[in-house]
């Protein structure tokens, strides 16, 4: 019987491989403390993290992990009112929000700033400058926050070497979609009520899925803001929470948020 191959017999493209091989296992064992080596550990760490559909795709092994894990290593603080990106800067990366809040906002035309949205920790934003490579509108931190930075080139050949990587970012960008149509239908047809409400319920919802209280929460935005969002004047936001409270459906104290009967609440929400 012949003797396996040494490093010295092998031809080239053979060593290339050896050595890709290796390198992917070093990276696969040295990027994680011991604690963090065990899939089923690592998921439990990201679980209150909806970055975790990227960062931690079903289906992917260790060492498509380590590849996805190394896109978002490079993180940045942006403190309170501080703009992470303008309307009309480049389009490099897209941005996972680990801590804090953020609002996009961009102009309508007429003169006006539009929100477009608010994110939260676990949510992705800078998705609005794919399509013409500048971004859209602008991401402001409303409060002291931090994200990690996924250089978008790098993200997207990763995407067609890992099919989950790639089927969760067409998920991530298709309920993108999904939410923009259901604001533009709100806004079209919807009540200055339906409208409070299904933003109050929303809120709620995502905050439920980070594992806080979906009960209470406090406001990370004025009433000004929410206005801006949901087509709304000041006023009106305050007259609506107002009646709602009134109505015994939620309590108001400043920024602090209790809802009271949330069945009532999602009743009031368009179908």
């Amino acid at each position: 019987m012949s003797n396996p191959p040494t490093d010295r017999r092998m031809t080239q493209p053979d060593r290339r491989r050896r050595g890709r091989r290796a390198s992917d296992q070093r990276i696969a064992t040295s990027k994680f403390p011991p604690a963090s080596r065990n899939f089923s550990q690592l998921k439990a760490a990201c679980s209150q993290c909806t970055l975790h559909e990227i960062c931690l795709p079903a289906g992917v092994d260790m060492l498509d992990l380590a590849r996805i894990d190394q896109l978002t290593q490079k993180r940045m603080r942006v403190l309170r009112h501080q703009a992470l990106y303008k309307a009309g800067d480049p389009f490099h990366s897209v941005y996972a929000v680990r801590a804090g809040f953020f609002k996009t906002e961009g102009g309508t035309g007429d003169g006006r700033d539009q929100i477009t949205g608010f994110q939260m920790a676990g949510e992705l934003i800078g998705l609005d400058g794919i399509s013409s490579g500048r971004h859209a509108c602008s991401a402001v931190a409303l409060e002291d926050s931090e994200v990690c930075i996924i250089p978008f080139n790098e993200m997207e050949a990763l995407a067609r070497a890992v099919p989950a990587l790639q089927r969760s970012l067409h998920r991530l960008m298709s309920r993108e979609m999904v939410q923009d149509h259901k604001l533009l239908a709100l806004l079209g047809s919807g009540t200055a009520e339906e409208r409070i409400t299904a933003f109050l319920v929303d809120l709620s919802r995502r905050l439920s899925q980070r594992g806080y209280a979906a009960s209470e929460f406090v406001l990370r935005m004025t009433r000004e803001e929410i206005g801006r969002h949901l087509g709304l004047t000041l006023e009106t936001v305050s007259r609506t929470l107002s009646r709602l409270q009134r109505q015994g459906t939620i309590r108001v104290q400043q920024r602090l948020v209790r809802i009271i009967d949330p069945k009532a609440l999602s009743d009031k929400v368009p179908a």
